[in-house]
C-alpha cells in the first residue's frame, strides 16, 4: 500500500507498461478532482458527458469553457495510435479546453439551463487523427464510464457570451458539429429570460446522426414560437450523389446565407441593426480575417460566414471593439 512516505512518481511509472492498481489510485487521487456522472454515446465517435465536480459546480457565463483532464496512463479506444506526451512526468494530465452544453429538457419536458443541476454537460467528437500528432485526450474520455474519475477545470473562462443582447434582439447561432454545445446553454438562458426577440440555431454536421440534440430542439420548437432549429448535412447521400432524387449537394453554411435561402426558410431577415450573430465550429465555416499593415480586414479563400456578415453589416465582437458578430475560435 502507498503512504505518504512512499509517494508514486510519474516518470518510473513511464517506465511500465501498465501501471499496478495501487500506482493508478494514487495517481486518480492526486490528479482528479471530479465524477463521470452519466456518458451517452450518440454513436462511436459521438458523446454527451456529465461531470460532477468534488468542490461543486463552478459559476459560469453561459457560453464559456473550461478543461477536461485525463492521465497518459489512462485506457483508451481501440483503433487509434497510441501516443504518449513525452514531457508526462511533469505534466501527467493531458487536458483540452471544451465548451459547456446544457441538455435543454429534463425528462419531463421542463426547460433546464446550464446553471441547473451538479453537473456539467459537454458535447465530445472522437478525435481520430491530428495534423500534430495522434490525438491523446479524446480516445481516452470515449473509454470513460460511469463514475469513472477524471480532472475539470474549476476556473472557467471565454468572452463568448449574450453579453448585449437585448430582449427584443432576432438571435442567430450558427455551428459545425460539436460547435453547437455553447449555443445550447446559450439558448437555454434566452428561453429562461423569455426572450421575445426570434432565435434561430442553424446546425451544419456530415451526417444526420451526429445532430445528437435534434429531438430536444424539435420538442423546443414546439414550445416556443420564437424559436427555429434549421440542420445541413454535407455527406449525405443526398449531398453526395447527383441521381440521388433528393440531390441538393453539399451544404454550406455561408452558402445558405449568402444566396438567401436562409431568409426565405426562416421568414428572418438578416439585418444587423437589431441582430446578433454567434459563430461556433471550424475555422473554414467562420473564415476568421487576418489584417494587413493599414489594419484593413484580408478575408480567407474560399469565403467564409464571417464575410457573409459583414458584407451585410454585422461588426465584429472584439475586446476593443464591441459588435454583433461573435465568434468563438473552436480549434
Amino acid at each position: 500500500m502507498t503512504t505518504d512516505h512512499d509517494p508514486i512518481r510519474v516518470d518510473s511509472i513511464m517506465n511500465a507498461s501498465v501501471p499496478s492498481p495501487e500506482e493508478l489510485d494514487h495517481l486518480r487521487g492526486e490528479h482528479y478532482n471530479a465524477t463521470v456522472m452519466r456518458v451517452r454515446h450518440v454513436h462511436d465517435a459521438l458523446m454527451i458527458l456529465r461531470v460532477r465536480p468534488d468542490a461543486g459546480k463552478p459559476e459560469f457565463t453561459p457560453g464559456q469553457y473550461t478543461l477536461l483532464g485525463l492521465g497518459w496512463w489512462e485506457r483508451r479506444v481501440d483503433g487509434i495510435l497510441p501516443s504518449e506526451p513525452t514531457n508526462a512526468a511533469r505534466q501527467p494530465l493531458v487536458r483540452r479546453a471544451y465548451s459547456i452544453c446544457c441538455p435543454l429538457l429534463d425528462e419531463s419536458g421542463r426547460l433546464v439551463t446550464a446553471a441547473d443541476g451538479d453537473f456539467l454537460e459537454f458535447y465530445v467528437t472522437l478525435v481520430r487523427r491530428s495534423a500534430d500528432s495522434p490525438p491523446m485526450l479524446t480516445p481516452r474520455l470515449f473509454s470513460l464510464a460511469e463514475s469513472d474519475r477524471l480532472f475539470v477545470g474549476l476556473h472557467p473562462h471565454g468572452r463568448y457570451s449574450l453579453a448585449g443582447v437585448e430582449a427584443d434582439d432576432t438571435v442567430l447561432f450558427i455551428s459545425t458539429g460539436t460547435g453547437e454545445a455553447p449555443h445550447n446553454a446559450m439558448l437555454a438562458e434566452l428561453l429562461a429570460r423569455s426572450h421575445s426577440g426570434r432565435i434561430v440555431m442553424l446546425s451544419c454536421v456530415r451526417y444526420r446522426r451526429d445532430l445528437a440534440y435534434l429531438d430536444v430542439h424539435r420538442k423546443i420548437e414546439r414550445q416556443y414560437a420564437n424559436y427555429q432549429y434549421l440542420t445541413l448535412t454535407t455527406r449525405e447521400p443526398e449531398n453526395l450523389d447527383p441521381s440521388h432524387p433528393g440531390y441538393v449537394g453539399k451544404q454550406y453554411v455561408q452558402e445558405i446565407l449568402a444566396s438567401g435561402r436562409f431568409e426565405r426558410e426562416t421568414g428572418v431577415t438578416l439585418d444587423s441593426r437589431q441582430m446578433h450573430a454567434f459563430l461556433c465550429g471550424s475555422p473554414a465555416m467562420i473564415g476568421y480575417p487576418d489584417h494587413d499593415r493599414d489594419g484593413r480586414q484580408i478575408f480567407p479563400e474560399p469565403t467564409g460566414t464571417v464575410e457573409v456578415l459583414i458584407h451585410r453589416g454585422f461588426q465584429l465582437d472584439e475586446p476593443d471593439h464591441p459588435g454583433n458578430l461573435h465568434v468563438e475560435k473552436y480549434w
